[in-house]
């Protein structure tokens, strides 16, 4: 097998684990109070509002991100969101690579859920 082909396959096996929702889907999924939501924007945008029950963790605080993501179930599907998409994206890559089984991405971030 080509290397192309080994990394074509991991990169597909990581997006399997990923599924990006819309606002109305990901409320329905997220009504569940025991689920693992978390907000990746900082603190202050965190602050400014964010949906109920959802911790933060920053995505750009990167040892706190592991840290806190370590201490979560990877069997359990976890809920992200950002601002717009893009840093909640990239922080489910990262849980992919870490061994979380199930990845929902509220599309379009926190802009498009208010």
């Amino acid at each position: 097998m080509s290397f192309l082909n080994v990394s074509f396959r991991g990169a597909k096996e990581l997006t399997d684990k990923i599924e990006i929702l819309d606002a109305k889907t990901y409320a329905k999924a997220i009504s569940d109070t025991k689920v693992q939501l978390v907000d990746v924007r900082s603190p202050a945008e965190y602050n400014s509002g964010h949906i109920k029950n959802a911790v933060n963790i920053d995505f750009f605080d990167s040892v706190n991100f592991e840290r806190s993501f370590d201490k979560m179930s990877k069997e359990r599907p976890v809920y992200l969101y950002c601002r717009s998409g893009s840093r909640s994206r990239r922080a489910s890559h990262k849980l992919a690579r870490m061994g979380f089984v199930k990845i929902y991405d509220l599309k379009g971030g926190y802009l498009r859920w208010k």
